[in-house]
């Protein structure tokens, strides 16, 4: 399911009312649902603040939502993106959202995001998005629609939303090689991290395969949403 909007307008996504703006893709319930279930299992306490990335941040829903549930100072979120649309759509909804990044003066004991700019498909993606590993928590709702069914897609959908938010190979499966590529360096990922990727209606089985074997990432969980679909893999060291 897509939901669209051309027009600048708002989304609740939990407790948040979050901007939306084209070309970048608007949240969506399911991801909303995910989100809200991830909060209740990352062990998040002030005096050991966890460090987040998320790849394809879009409008920032994600990182956002956990700093606004997690307790205040626990989590410090990067979200990386290759759109500029949508690194500027993060940072209004961060400072809407009272999030503050790591520099400025008043972060004091509060949760941090910060969204920069990378493509995780690059081979120098690490240098090149200025991230800092280790992580504690991988977040994604990456591209996953393959290539016939977005011939397929309403015009509705592909004149008005940024393809590189949508393809996700020819097979759909692109970006989820990419990240486990990127889990599975040594050093990328602390002890007892979580990986957590939102996947389309018929994609679990082959994410979760893809954790295992390429991530080498044994404990992985497939999570439903509320309407009865494998919606989310998400995989512990």
């Amino acid at each position: 399911m897509f939901l669209l909007n051309s027009i600048p307008g708002s989304q609740p996504f939990g407790p948040l009312n979050l901007i939306t703006r084209s070309p970048v893709l608007i949240p969506r319930p399911e991801t909303e649902h995910w989100v809200m279930e991830l909060a209740q299992r990352i062990p998040a306490k002030p005096q050991s603040p966890k460090r987040l990335l998320d790849l394809g941040t879009g409008s920032g829903c994600i990182p956002l939502l956990l700093c606004h549930l997690l307790p205040p100072g626990s989590l410090h979120a990067c979200g990386v993106d290759i759109s500029e649309h949508a690194l500027r759509l993060a940072t209004d909804n961060a400072e809407l959202c009272g999030t503050p990044t790591p520099t400025e003066s008043d972060a004091g004991h509060k949760n941090t995001f910060m969204a920069t700019l990378g493509n995780v498909l690059s081979p120098s993606f690490s240098a090149d998005a200025k991230i800092n590993p280790p992580y504690d928590i991988i977040t994604s709702n990456p591209p996953y629609i393959p290539w016939d069914e977005y011939l397929c897609l309403p015009r509705s959908v592909s004149d008005y939303e940024d393809p590189r938010a949508l393809f996700g190979g020819p097979d759909g499966l692109s970006f989820y090689h990419a990240i486990a590529s990127l889990v599975q360096r040594n050093g990328f990922l602390q002890p007892d991290a979580i990986v957590a990727l939102e996947v389309g209606h018929d994609q679990a089985r082959d994410v979760e395969q893809i954790m295992r074997t390429e991530a080498h990432m044994h404990a992985v969980e497939i999570w439903s949403d509320p309407w009865g679909k494998h919606r989310t893999v998400v995989a512990h060291l």
